[in-house]
């Protein structure tokens, strides 16, 4: 079975993600979507609201699981079975980042590729960063994220006012 590890923080998961997600499930057996807990970060989103959000997100897809990690992504990836780390690239401006931890992860786990997807140019400007933003500035966001993040974003705005 050929299984793939799709790493994020998922602060929310867009339609950029799910892009990514979609043409990844299509390449492989099975694909783990997987939230990193990092304690260094501080989330808008808690880890169980980001884990509900992508498992309603990712529902329609048979092979595609969530989880949450908080050690090496490597290291997870082997836990997992993992023969690939799948990456999404939206810009040049990714691709420095992204090189330099597919070469770190190759070291230290020569056995683990890393496979890089370029997003669908519908979404290469987007960031969970942007849709936090124009959600909280009272923006549309419907077509930028699945529709249980959007509900979600509204039943916290409405809280906030």
């Amino acid at each position: 079975m050929k299984i793939a590890v799709y790493p994020g923080s998922f602060d929310p998961i867009t339609n950029g993600h799910l892009d990514i997600i979609e043409r990844a499930a299509k390449l492989f057996d099975k694909i783990v979507v997987a939230v990193i807990r990092n304690p260094e970060k501080t989330p808008s989103f808690s880890l169980e609201d980001r884990l509900k959000m992508l498992k309603r997100s990712v529902a329609r897809f048979h092979n595609v699981n969530v989880d949450s990690f908080d050690r090496l992504l490597v290291e997870y990836a082997r836990k997992k079975k993992a023969r690939a780390i799948v990456r999404g690239l939206r810009a040049v401006s990714d691709f420095d980042y992204e090189f330099q931890m597919a070469l770190t992860n190759r070291r230290m786990a020569p056995e683990v590729e890393t496979i890089f997807l370029m997003t669908d140019y519908r979404y290469s400007y987007l960031s969970s960063s942007f849709v936090k933003q124009i959600a909280g500035l009272g923006g549309d966001i419907s077509g930028l994220v699945p529709a249980p993040v959007a509900d979600r974003l509204k039943k916290i705005l409405r809280k906030e006012q």
